[in-house]
Formats: C-alpha cells, sequence, structure tokens
C-alpha cells in the first residue's frame, strides 16, 4: 500500500490498524543529539486519544508509547526512530453489521474497489487511530523547531455555525493555557461554552458537526519552501488534507482575497531594523508565504473538517452485493472531530517546518 509516507528529509512512515495489536511510526532524517523529552511526547498523544471528555469518542486508549530504536541516553542518534502505540480497547463486534455494507461517505466501498479487501473493524488504515502515531512524529519535529524557536498553535476556531472571534496571537503560551482549560479546544473562553453545548445538542440527536482549526506559526525565518512544486503553503495544504475528515485548506486571506482588489490586498513592506534582512509588512494577507516561499511574518491557514460519517441515525446504503439496505451508526464515534483534531493539525504542520528547515539547510 503505498502513500504511508511524508517528507523528503524529515521523513516519517506510519504503520499499523485501528483494530491491529499497534500502531506506529518510523521517524528517519531526524539530527543527532536532539534531547527527548518523553513527558511531552506523552501529553502531545493525551491531547488527540478518545475517551478525554464527554464530547468525544468513550473509547479508552492510554496511547502509551514506546521507543523501539534510535534514541541513546534520552538522545536521537541520527538512526531511525522508531516509536510503537499499542491498541488496548477495540471492539470489532461493534462494527460486524457493515461487514457487507458500505457506510455513506466512508472509505468503505473506495478501499473495497481500490483493492479489492478492506479492514471494515473500525475502517483500518483509513481510520483516525492511524494519527497518533502523526502526533508522537510531530512531537519529536516540535522539539527540533524549539532550537530554532518556532512556535506552533492551533484552536478550534468554528463548530457549525459558531465561530470564535479573531485572536491576538502575540502570546502563544498564554492561549495554549487558554485552550486547554475547556475540552473543545478554543480558545476563547465564551465561545467555548457555546460551542459545548452545540456538540452536546448534537450528539444527543445521534448526529454529529463539522468545524475549523485555526492555526499560526511564528518565529520562521525567511526562505523556507522549495519552488515550482513544494510551494511551502502547498506542503501545508498536503499535510493538512491528508488527515481525516478534512474537505479544506486556506492559508493566509484564503477565498476572502478573491473578493479584494489588488490594492487592498498587497502586504506594503517596511523597514523597523533598516535591514534588508528582516523586513516586514503592514498586513499579512499573504499568510506569511509569498511565491511559495516564507517572508518572516507569521504563517497563518485555516483548516475545514467535515461532520463525521458516523451517525446513529439510520441511512439508505448499499451492501456489496448491489442491494439497498439500511444502516444505522454503532460503537464508539466522535460527534465532532475538531477538538481532538487540534493537535494533529500541529503535528503536521510541525513536521512540515521540520522537513523544510533541514531542506534549506542546501543553501546555507
Amino acid at each position: 500500500m503505498a502513500g504511508n509516507s511524508f517528507g523528503k528529509v524529515f521523513n516519517i512512515t506510519t504503520f499499523g490498524e485501528s483494530h491491529g495489536k499497534a500502531i506506529g511510526v518510523i521517524i528517519d532524517g531526524c539530527p543527532p543529539n536532539l534531547e527527548l523529552d518523553l513527558e511531552f511526547i506523552q501529553s502531545e498523544l493525551d491531547k488527540r486519544k478518545p475517551g478525554q471528555s464527554k464530547i468525544t469518542t468513550q473509547r479508552k486508549e492510554s496511547d502509551t508509547f514506546e521507543i523501539l530504536s534510535g534514541v541513546m541516553d534520552g538522545k536521537t542518534t541520527g538512526t531511525p526512530i522508531m516509536i510503537l502505540i499499542p491498541n488496548e480497547d477495540q471492539r470489532s463486534k461493534d462494527y460486524s453489521h457493515i461487514q457487507d455494507k458500505y457506510r455513506p461517505s466512508h472509505a468503505d466501498y473506495t478501499y473495497q474497489m481500490k483493492y479489492g479487501i478492506r479492514d471494515y473493524r473500525g475502517g483500518g488504515r483509513s481510520s483516525a487511530r492511524e494519527t497518533a502515531a502523526r502526533v508522537a512524529a510531530g512531537a519529536i519535529a516540535k522539539l527540533l523547531l524549539r532550537q530554532y524557536n518556532i512556535e506552533i498553535f492551533a484552536h478550534v476556531s468554528a463548530v457549525g455555525t459558531i465561530e470564535a472571534p479573531n485572536l491576538d496571537s502575540d502570546i502563544i503560551p498564554k492561549l495554549v493555557e487558554v485552550r486547554e482549560s475547556n475540552i473543545v479546544r478554543c480558545a476563547d473562553p465564551a465561545t467555548a461554552k457555546e460551542m459545548e453545548r452545540f456538540i452536546a445538542e448534537v450528539k444527543k440527536d445521534g448526529d454529529t458537526v463539522g468545524g475549523r482549526v485555526s492555526t499560526v506559526i511564528q518565529g520562521i525565518p525567511v526562505g523556507l519552501g522549495e519552488p515550482v512544486f513544494d510551494k511551502l503553503h502547498a506542503e501545508l495544504g498536503k499535510a493538512m488534507l491528508s488527515i481525516n475528515a478534512v474537505h479544506g485548506f486556506e492559508y493566509g486571506s484564503g477565498f476572502e482575497g478573491s473578493k479584494m482588489r489588488g490594492s487592498e490586498h498587497n502586504d506594503i513592506f517596511i523597514n523597523p531594523q533598516h535591514s534588508c534582512n528582516s523586513l516586514r509588512t503592514l498586513t499579512n494577507f499573504s499568510g506569511g508565504i509569498q511565491g511559495g516561499i516564507s517572508n518572516g511574518m507569521d504563517i497563518t491557514f485555516n483548516v475545514a473538517f467535515k461532520p463525521v460519517a458516523t451517525i446513529m441515525k439510520k441511512q439508505k446504503t448499499i451492501d456489496d452485493r448491489g442491494n439497498e439496505v439500511d444502516i444505522v451508526g454503532k460503537g464508539r464515534h466522535d460527534p465532532c472531530v475538531v477538538p481532538r483534531a487540534v493537535i494533529i493539525v500541529e503535528a503536521m504542520a510541525a513536521l512540515v517546518i521540520a522537513d523544510q528547515l533541514l531542506r534549506n539547510k542546501v543553501y546555507k
């Protein structure tokens, strides 16, 4: 099965299935002598794991990881790092009723047609369970980015039609504290309460709802990104669109920029430090990227998530013999994925920036 690897220099390959014995990741290209903070890696996994609140799936996974290679005396050796995360709470019987049915808007039908076989137990590789491996790898990428004073912050900025106000992202650590103080992971407390009530109502109704995760990356140097086909925003877009349930990506002004004139949209350069190596712009409609290359301003982007496809309502579908049948969701599922997706978005962003930083070293 192709498509399991991501990154050119800082490269990851994930493995495992939702209802298999374990999932994991192999990280190749991580520089040596990087000191690993194991508590930090576990804390990142804890933000993604299931069963963490009343508005997430109640599957219970500790997501306790084990590093099997590439680390000695707490530091990376420069060789491949293998991380294993055992599965602990599979209930494959919850999926026996869909063994011969194609769930609407799931990957069941496409996997069956592509491979001639599918793992109906939780979706196999198509399950968001796989993203725990990405978060583990992303945590190591974040530790690398700390050495460059690069910070990444994401939060839930919308659930359905409920939208949080724009945030002042000058003090990211403070925003992280606010975000982690509520189960929705929205950095605006008042909006978070409204979102929580709404998700609870949707869950009670046996339905699901989508949302949006907004992200800012600070401390980015000028010059990251590889034109023409590996533009920085293209790499970020691919990373985000590879996450389960993501249906949209926009950076900077995004789609709103298409409504503006050039005289409104252009980011005017200023030179506060009187040096051509530290130019800034008065506005940031470019989202920190121009010509596919970082310009030193904050990188900003939004990621849109669709509603979870598994709902606890009766729907019409087709079975593997072509017959029209009814289907009702069973088991444990998220009514809204965005609270747990926040850390996945940060992880994938960290992997992109770590890879681009290492790729950029060939020019220096």
